[in-house]
């Protein structure tokens, strides 16, 4: 089996109140994993209308391992955003369908 390119779409709720500090670390964080993390070709954070304290990645990685590698850095490359966000993330990992 081929391993293809992998998405991953993460939902986060902010601490009320935290919103504009979030997307200000948000602005700083992921500059930083595009450089870092070559297998990552999308990471890309939302704003959902009329949730005001919620934030949805949407993330492409090259391949498992990619993946794996993203996971091995977040806890460093998060580290300005997790005060921010209330406990829990709903993650979904999903394979394009080709």
């Amino acid at each position: 089996m081929v391993d293809i390119s992998i998405s991953l779409i993460a939902t986060v709720r902010v601490k009320k109140g935290n919103m504009e500090k979030a997307i200000e670390a948000l602005k700083e964080i992921v500059p930083k994993i595009k450089e870092s993390e070559p297998g990552c070709l999308q990471y890309i954070p939302h704003t959902i209308k009329g949730e005001e304290n919620s934030i949805i990645f949407y993330e492409v990685y090259a391949d498992s391992d990619a993946l794996k590698q993203h996971n091995k850095n977040l806890g460093r490359n998060m580290a300005k955003l997790d005060p921010l966000l209330e406990p829990g993330i709903d993650a979904k990992i999903c394979h394009e369908i080709v």
